[in-house]
């Protein structure tokens, strides 16, 4: 059993995402595909799982052409995939979810979903409570209910967007053991990823994309710096570290208590200087992201308060924190920051101070050709969010930061996004920090934290376990706070 792939044209208007894509994986691989935010992994990835069609080209499996119209009928050729953001349904049970889209009568037979949910799932070494919420799910638990619900419906090619984003080490270790499984057992696993180290680790081979044209392929190993080149056109060499000069207490939290959910956080206090950058560890729902937005003003704490440039915020409104200098990035870029269907020129108009009553859209458009110069964004001001990258995306919403801001919280700011483009985030922040800006984020990349925080907070299990001085870690005593031990 081969994948070929021949030939992929996709274009959206005057982008061209998919220019004569071309190339081959055969059974039992792990193949990587790179290449920089942008580039066209995604539309090709959405094309083999037949969420787009193609313009022009085609695609075989085991040397039979497929007519990829449709998700469902992309699954019934044998190809599925696992999105980013696994594709769940929140409110319904393990079991629903697991059964949905199953072939079969119209009346389902649960008690045989049931079985076949924990035969497959054993397989797998994963376990489920098949009357669990799946709202209760870890991210990685989403991904493993995901992967057992494809394996059951008889996907032959897996296809793993960007699988590692907002899971624990714990969960990637699991996660790779399970791929290096399914291509052992003859299956194609394709593996959509920017972390070079993570495709050191699992692929046996590997394809870059650059503009929509595949520029390089071949075996692993390779060494980092070839792959950097084919995806960037240039070695990228990092930054020594700077540590900023801080002021005085900007923020200030004093015997808080936050509930969010399931987390549950007591007795927080924290102070935060001026120009400080204060990086959030820990396992997904352990405090940091409900930290993040009371401070942002969109959780009020149960008890405790809230201080904000000598002002007291701690029941005051999202609206409130604006007008405060508090400004928030989610980690939900479509979600909660941008908007869908609505252009690059429009988000900049909402985002914007000016309260007159009509818009001036030949000076909005102006506006938002600036941003995208000043950016680099890959866009044109009528492009719609959803239509960029995610990290055009990100640094559309770093764009609609305003001129002055006292405090700003960012949840995983770099996540999804290549080399090159966390590279820019970060620079474009630390430029805030030198302003006097504080930068308050979460991540679940270790190396982000010890990179660019001055001091990190650890929070488990709904507590602060341990703030250190971000030099006076590594990432393997990081790893030991996050999972609630302190290294001997």
């Amino acid at each position: 059993m081969a994948l070929e792939i021949r030939d992929i044209h996709k274009h959206f208007g005057p982008v061209r995402a998919s220019d004569g894509v071309t190339f081959t994986v055969e059974e039992g691989s792990l193949h990587g595909v790179l290449g920089e935010n942008g580039a066209g992994k995604s539309t090709l990835m959405k094309i083999l799982s037949g969420f787009y069609g193609a313009d022009s080209g085609e695609i075989l499996l085991d040397g039979k052409t497929l007519n990829l119209d449709s998700p469902a009928t992309a699954l019934e050729s044998g190809i599925g995939m696992l999105h980013q953001d696994p594709l769940v349904f929140l409110p319904l049970t393990i079991l629903d979810n697991f059964a949905l889209g199953s072939p079969g009568p119209y009346r389902l037979d649960r008690k045989e979903a049931r079985q076949e949910l924990e035969r497959v799932s054993a397989e797998l070494g994963f376990s489920f409570n098949p009357s669990r919420l799946a709202a209760s799910l870890t991210v990685g638990e989403r991904q493993q209910l995901a992967i057992t619900r494809l394996m059951w419906l008889g996907a032959k090619v897996l296809i793993f967007d960007e699988p590692t984003t907002g899971i624990s080490a714990t969960q990637r270790n699991q996660l790779f053991s399970t791929l290096r499984h399914l291509a052992e057992a003859g299956l194609i696993v394709m593996f959509v990823s920017h972390k070079l180290e993570e495709v050191e680790d699992l692929c046996d081979s590997v394809t870059v994309i650059k503009q929509g044209k595949v520029v390089f392929g071949a075996p692993m190993p390779i060494a980092p710096e070839v792959l950097v080149e084919k995806m960037f056109g240039q070695i990228f060499v990092e930054q020594d570290r700077v540590d900023a000069e801080t002021g005085d207490t900007l923020v200030k939290v004093s015997g808080a208590t936050l509930e969010m959910g399931t987390t549950h956080v007591e007795d927080l206090n924290l102070e935060v200087a001026s120009g400080e950058v204060i990086g959030l560890a820990g396992l997904e729902g352990s405090g940091q992201r409900a930290l993040l937005r009371a401070c942002a003003g969109l959780l009020n704490p149960s008890t405790g308060s809230l201080m904000v440039g000598g002002k007291d915020l701690t029941k005051a409104s999202y609206r409130d924190h604006l007008r405060a200098g508090v400004h928030y990035l989610p980690a939900g870029r479509l979600e909660e920051g941008l908007i869908q269907g609505v252009s690059i020129s429009e988000h900049l108009v909402l985002a914007s101070e000016d309260t007159s009553f009509f818009v001036d859209w030949g000076t909005a458009k102006q506006r938002a050709e600036q941003k995208i110069e000043d950016y680099s964004i890959k866009g044109i001001p009528t492009s719609n969010a959803e239509a960029l990258s995610g990290g055009n995306q990100q640094r559309l919403l770093l764009s609609m930061i305003p001129d002055i801001v006292k405090l700003l919280l960012l949840e995983h700011p770099t996540r999804g996004l290549d080399v090159e483009s966390a590279a820019y985030v970060w620079t474009r922040l630390l430029e805030r920090r030198s302003d006097g800006t504080s930068i308050i984020f979460g991540s679940a990349d270790l190396d982000e934290l010890l990179r660019y925080s001055d001091r990190i907070i650890v929070f488990f299990a709904g507590s602060v376990f341990a703030i250190r001085n971000a030099v006076d870690l590594d990432g393997e005593e990081l790893g030991y706070l996050i999972g609630g031990k302190e290294r001997v």
